[in-house]
């Protein structure tokens, strides 16, 4: 009769070497092909993965780790249920944070104005040279310096992404900034603007100072800061009349050109439809009620500049006032003229004396300024009225809104930027996001909550160097000044274009920037617009409708939930615009990492942990084991101690896999109780793991397996027939083979639940005997267990038999355990007590329970009052330790 094919345990490690297997698996799977993407099958049998392109500017950290781990576990599922996976990757590499990165790297700065140095190439600054001025390089350079940084990271990043396991299609890479991406990105612009959803216009919008860029509202973050009111008397035109406004930004006050009021305040009914005078500089502004002023904020009333926040913008539209910009963009307050048109007073002579102390200060250093010079008598709206300050600044804590990436607060100030139309769409992105299924389901009501709350079209241009160029030129007219509202627009055949160094149809190259000629658009598309495009990027869009029709939409976009505003909503606002589809069906929401102390880890916080000395110490599978055991959705406290459960795990797993697979015996159909019952049991977790997984809810599953992988199969089933298995049993060859099929069938069932979360352990100990004999090379294209797994097994006599035969080693074991006596000890004879159905059924699992508590003499008593499957030992004699029978040797 045939025999299993068994390994001898002498010839493989003894202990499971992480690093060397890692690096002969990556290297084995890359050379098979094992992951790549097949595009001759069908959309039906295709599983996509929009895959988050990380941003490349600096190193990964674990928080990175954790959440592209969720992903690859949900692929490598998905694969064993025999889906055709797209699994690619992406890099992020244009960019606000790349830039900071290249300027702090190098020591540099750009500027459009200087000439183009070829073939210039720098190395990183030492920590002495970054303290010198930086070095200022053209936008060509500094593009080229950019590339070089970013290269380097991504091979960086790919290293470490393959070290952990993830089984991406490298072959299917791509960047946010290579020429595919650039000419989708344009693409999409183009197709936005001939459909009417795209715009150019000068207007308001939140500018970082530092940055020198406009921001869009996703981007922006509020943060708490130290602030005070400042009580400040106004007087009203034509009468003595006076009020006092109560404001946080004093600087603001040259920049004033209303005031407002709640329409039912009856302090200031009474002013409506009168002018205000502002102090200092004696300003005729309008007074009108507004219901957005809020009567219970400061003294209920309060100066409308422009531009303080959004809802000055809002009143400047609504009220059509005059535009007076103090703030420029660099942060600080430009120069101005009193008595020009738009900047009448009444004593501009005064005024102008009075902001000559403020002009080129930062908004810092101005309100300071501000408030001493509110304190001067001669500062006051109508002479002999005395100071304008009133009292004291009265310190508070404000939100301020700052650019989630930058350092210094927001302003607004009035640029020409390009815009995408979101604001008359809001109930169409609500209905496509709902039509996206949100995992966990609660995330889905923050992209509501965000699509509700909007307040501003999409600004999509950036003032800065490194990212994808708008196809867009303008004529100049004979004074060389550009026609904005006569764009020229790049034909779809010539892209991706750079505008900056190509010609426009119909011009000449000498024609750049000369009067009549043309001039280049500088902006750069915000790094979302082209981010907002990685289904697109990735199934080909409009450049291949074959491919683009087998990966779009893609089955799930995987990210994490701060995001939800930004990536997740513009992802939906482009497909919704473009193809009136939803991007993906699923969106999986993975949790933040905390610090010890609970705070979310960020390089920006400098409390980020690196993953390599983790793969070190404990391995990839460890550190995946870490990631895979939190939920979906669930802010997870970085804890080095379950990196240690998982390397138990991992280190259990080959031992278990080298005894297991070292048993002989003839092959034989399972037939013997236990090994039935245990079957059955197993047959319970993979129903449960399979229903987890297929609500992406991978956290469960590994808890449920890992339960019975210790519990049930090491602790439990597999000392129970380790008796019968090496023959030493009444039922002879038969009952040793049902023992052994039943162990080989366990632990390849295990190992293959295992595999999406522990992809290297269970790939080595598949290729052992199972590859061979399965057919399946690899574990990761094993199927995954289902139903026909366990079919022509036939069901346990009595459904509890698995339970009881536990219950009473664990009755015995405890009783040792109470005696001081080790579980190997012997047993000279006992008493063993249940109710009577809990005996019967005890029958048919006694042997191999006896055998496995080493108990020479056993007598069952019936005892009426036990629940069953309770056992109660009544009497007990240890054998005596002289007699202690050694235990063969076993790692498992």
């Amino acid at each position: 009769m045939k025999t299993f094919r068994s390994i001898n345990p002498e010839l493989l490690p003894k202990h499971f070497e992480a690093e060397n297997v890692e690096k002969r698996l990556d290297a084995w799977w890359e050379s098979e092909g094992l992951y790549r993407y097949d595009p001759s099958r069908s959309r039906e049998e295709t599983f996509v993965v929009d895959t988050p392109p990380p941003t490349v500017s600096g190193s990964l950290h674990v928080g990175h780790i954790f959440s592209y781990t969720h992903t690859d576990v949900i692929a490598r599922q998905q694969r064993m249920l025999g889906r055709n996976i797209f699994y690619p990757m992406g890099w992020d590499d244009n960019g606000l944070p790349t830039e900071r990165r290249v300027q702090n790297y190098f020591n540099v700065r750009a500027d459009v104005r200087t000439p183009h140095e070829p073939g210039l190439r720098m190395e990183q600054v030492s920590a002495e040279a970054a303290k010198q001025p930086p070095r200022t390089v053209s936008r060509p350079n500094f593009i080229e310096l950019c590339h070089q940084v970013t290269q380097q990271d991504e091979q960086v990043f790919k290293g470490l992404f393959r070290r952990i396991g993830l089984s991406v299609d490298w072959s299917e890479e791509y960047a946010t900034i290579d020429d595919h991406s650039r000419e989708l990105a344009q693409l999409s612009f183009l197709d936005l603007y001939e459909k009417g959803h795209a715009y150019s216009v000068t207007a308001p919008t939140m500018w970082d100072v530092d940055f020198q860029t406009a921001v869009a509202q996703a981007e922006v973050e509020d943060r708490p800061q130290a602030g005070a009111f400042h009580d400040i008397e106004f007087g009203v035109e034509g009468s003595d009349a006076r009020f006092t406004i109560a404001t946080t930004r004093p600087e603001l006050l040259a920049a004033c050109v209303g005031v407002t009021a709640h329409p039912e305040d009856e302090r200031y009914k009474g002013l409506f439809g009168k002018r205000a005078i502002t102090p200092l500089f004696r300003v005729p502004v309008p007074i009108f009620p507004s219901e957005l002023a809020d009567p219970t904020k400061g003294t209920g009333i309060l100066m409308v500049c422009t531009f303080g926040d959004a809802t000055d913008v809002l009143w400047w539209r609504q009220q059509k006032l005059p535009l007076r910009q103090i703030i420029g963009r660099n942060g600080r307050l430009m120069p101005v003229t009193f008595g020009a048109p738009g900047w009448e007073s009444l004593d501009a002579a005064a005024a102008q004396g009075f902001y000559t102390g403020l002009q080129g200060k930062s908004v810092k250093q101005a309100r300071t300024a501000m408030v001493e010079l509110l304190r001067r008598e001669d500062g006051a709206s109508k002479p002999g009225l005395g100071v304008p300050l009133i009292g004291e600044p009265k310190p508070i804590q404000r939100d301020v809104k700052f650019f989630e990436k930058g350092d210094q607060p927001l302003e607004f100030i009035s640029t020409r930027q390009w815009f995408v139309r979101l604001m008359d769409k809001k109930e169409q992105l609500l209905r496509f996001g709902d039509r996206v299924q949100w995992h966990p389901e609660h995330m889905g009501s923050r992209y509501r909550n965000w699509t509700e709350n909007l307040q501003l079209d999409w600004c999509i241009s950036r003032q800065r160097y490194f990212g994808v160029q708008f196809p867009v030129w303008y004529p100049l007219d004979a004074e060389g000044n550009p026609l904005h509202d006569k764009p020229i627009l790049a034909t779809r055949e010539r892209l991706p274009v750079d505008p900056t160094v190509d010609v426009p149809p119909g011009y000449e190259a000498s024609q750049r920037d000369q009067p009549n000629g043309f001039t280049a658009e500088s902006d750069v598309f915000d790094t979302w617009f082209t981010s907002s495009l990685t289904p697109q990027i990735a199934s080909g869009w409009v450049l291949d409708e074959k491919r683009h029709h087998n990966l779009f939409p893609a089955d799930i976009r995987p990210q994490s939930h701060e995001i939800i505003r930004t990536w997740a909503f513009y992802t939906i606002a482009k497909a919704m615009l473009h193809e009136d589809s939803i991007p993906w069906k699923h969106v999986i929401i993975s949790g933040w990492i905390l610090d010890p102390d609970r705070k979310k880890m960020s390089k920006s916080k400098g409390n980020v942990i690196t993953p390599m000395h983790l793969l070190e110490n404990y391995g990839a599978d460890a550190v995946r084991y870490w990631s895979a055991s939190a939920r979906l959705g669930t802010d997870t406290a970085f804890d080095e101690k379950v990196f240690k459960v998982g390397k138990r795990l991992v280190t259990k797993l080959f031992n278990a896999g080298k005894y297991v697979l070292s048993q002989t015996a003839q092959e034989h159909p399972i037939t013997h109780e236990l090994d039935r019952a245990f079957v059955a049991k197993l047959a319970g977790v993979v129903e449960a793991a399979t229903a987890s997984y297929k609500d992406f809810e991978f956290a469960p599953a590994l808890a449920n397996t890992e339960s019975f992988f210790w519990s049930s199969f090491t602790d439990t089933y597999l000392e129970l027939v380790k008796a019968r298995a090496r023959g030493e049993s009444s039922g002879g060859e038969e009952a040793r083979g049902s023992a052994v099929a039943a162990l080989r069938l366990g632990l390849n069932v295990l190992l293959r639940l295992f595999a999406p979360v522990l992809p290297y352990i269970t790939e080595e100990v598949w290729s052992w005997a199972f590859a061979e004999e399965t057919g399946h090379k690899s574990i990761h294209r094993a199927p995954w267990p289902d139903a026909r797994t366990f079919e022509g097994i036939a069901k346990p006599a009595n459904a509890a038999s698995f339970q009881l035969a536990e219950g009473a080693q664990q009755a015995i074991n405890k009783r040792k355990s109470e005696l001081g006596a080790g579980v190997g000890r012997g047993v000279t004879r006992m008493r063993l007590a249940a109710n009577a159905a809990t005996l019967a059924g005890f029958e048919r699992v006694r042997e191999d329970v006896l055998s496995a508590t080493r108990c020479q003499s056993a007598e069952l008593v019936e005892k009426a009052e036990l629940a069953d499957g309770t056992f109660e030992i009544v009497d007990f004699e240890l054998a005596p330790a002289a007699e202690k029978t050694p235990e063969p040797t076993s790692e498992a």
